[in-house]
């Protein structure tokens, strides 16, 4: 990603929310005002993922359920702290996390194919052979 002709540097941004469970008939006005709030500060929504409703591990202000709804966005790191505090105050947002993916190093990326070095069975007589000279210099020492 290049700068901008303004001098703003838009940085990758993932924004998780969890609704209220009782959104789930009308979750479009919920996720449409989220939309508003990141648009608003100049960000640029890049991916929504709504993951639905699920079982939370423990009671978030007296609910057993939410409404989880990922946001993958570009946005300026000066508007982070506007977008916390909005996201703070919003009545239908129960709980929310803002992840920077700037610097983020996969072990294995989506979609790729893990790199075989060797083949598992040359590894495991290698790890007989070795314990075989540890046992062997083990007793000489004694």
């Amino acid at each position: 990603m290049g700068v901008p002709k303004e001098g703003i540097y838009m940085r990758q941004y993932e924004i998780a929310v969890v609704l209220h469970p009782d959104l789930e008939i009308d979750i479009e006005t919920a996720t449409t005002k989220i939309e508003k709030i990141i648009t608003g500060a100049g960000g640029k929504i890049v991916k929504k993922d709504n993951w639905g409703k699920r079982k939370l591990a423990y009671k978030i202000k007296k609910q057993d359920w939410g409404i989880y709804v990922f946001y993958q966005v570009n946005l300026d790191a000066q508007k982070v702290a506007s977008i916390d505090a909005t996201l703070r105050i919003t009545e239908e947002v129960m709980r929310y996390l803002i992840v920077s993916l700037e610097g983020i190093r996969y072990i294995n990326k989506p979609g790729a194919t893990p790199k075989v070095t060797s083949k598992p069975e040359d590894d495991d007589k290698d790890k007989v052979e070795t314990k075989d000279k540890e046992e062997s210099s083990n007793k000489e020492e004694k």
